[in-house]
């Protein structure tokens, strides 16, 4: 399973924004757009910082992609994104986990 950032891209398109513009408005580095653009790991603090700067929820900027070669993932892999997005929903809403 990896994480597919492709939906951050379009909606920056559909919103006239450029990356520059949303590292401004983030407050986050050109290094992490990179790594987004890449499909790399990037920490939930700046996944809170661009939902705050677009205003949008991370369902609106990232998903989840199966692995196509393996065809499934796995118990592990599936336990491990959902603990993920609900510690994302946590620190947007303010919870403390």
């Amino acid at each position: 399973m990896r994480f597919s950032y492709k939906k951050l891209f379009k909606l920056l398109i559909d919103k006239g924004i450029k990356k520059k513009e949303l590292c401004e408005m983030a407050g986050i580095s050109a290094t992490s757009i990179a790594k987004l653009g890449h499909g790399g790991n990037i920490n939930t603090e700046v996944l809170l910082k661009i939902c705050n700067a677009l205003n949008c929820d991370v369902s609106d900027i990232m998903e989840f992609i199966k692995n196509e070669a393996a065809g499934s993932t796995t118990l592990q892999e599936d336990t491990d994104a959902a603990d993920l997005q609900m510690n994302f929903q946590n620190r947007i809403s303010g919870k403390d986990l």
